[in-house]
């Protein structure tokens, strides 16, 4: 396993969004973030030789992390084709051993029903925009419907929703970890150049294990 270090310095290359969507939330998630998320679910045994499913893809860093990681199989999945083309992209950039599927799809309704252990990795919109609230809602539908387990990012003060969440649909949060997205300036409405928002990443566990007590 390389260090997560080495991971963040692989993901590097990922570019990010050309034409970026204000209703889908598209930012391009920090490499350190994204290694930070992919190395902490390796150790827990979540990513190798397990299917991946990224939901919400974007330009593939997450998915992309993850295949560098032994997976048996890594799927993307983004309803916008741009991301889908700049992730194609940024999977010749990354030079992995494997190859990523990209499926152009609603990560809210997304049409797979993965075989074997299936682990979600997600960066979904938080709903920041007015009459989008809790956006990330439905993404963790999802990944309740498909996976074991989950690895997602929330904004900041999310942890209450998504522990309720979780556990109203039969799942638990195990890990949890506070993150930085330092943002750059990409919409009309953004003042600065760049802002750092605050974030946190959880782990759930759909199927009702609980890896913390393990």
């Amino acid at each position: 396993m390389s260090t997560k270090t080495r991971l963040a310095q692989q993901l590097a290359v990922v570019a990010g969004f050309e034409d970026p969507r204000v209703d889908l939330e598209q930012y391009r998630t920090p490499p350190d973030v994204a290694a930070h998320l992919i190395h902490t679910a390796d150790l827990q045994g979540d990513i190798e030789g397990r299917t991946v499913v990224d939901l919400g893809t974007g330009t593939g860093m997450l998915a992309l992390g993850a295949v560098l990681r032994g997976p048996e199989r890594v799927v993307g999945v983004d309803l916008d084709p741009g991301p889908l083309a700049t992730a194609r992209a940024n999977e010749r950039r990354v030079a992995a051993a494997a190859d990523v599927e990209w499926v152009r799809a609603d990560a809210t309704a997304v049409p797979l029903c993965p075989d074997g252990p299936t682990t979600v990795v997600m960066n979904p919109p938080f709903g920041a925009q007015s009459g989008n609230e809790h956006a990330d809602r439905a993404f963790l539908g999802t990944a309740a419907a498909v996976s074991e387990v989950s690895y997602s990012v929330h904004n900041a003060g999310s942890e209450d929703f998504v522990e309720s969440f979780a556990a109203d649909n039969g799942g638990r949060v195990t890990h949890a970890f506070a993150a930085e997205l330092d943002l750059p300036r990409q919409f009309d409405f953004h003042e600065a150049d760049s802002q750092t928002v605050d974030v946190e990443v959880f782990r759930i566990a759909w199927d009702g294990s609980d890896a913390d007590d393990e």
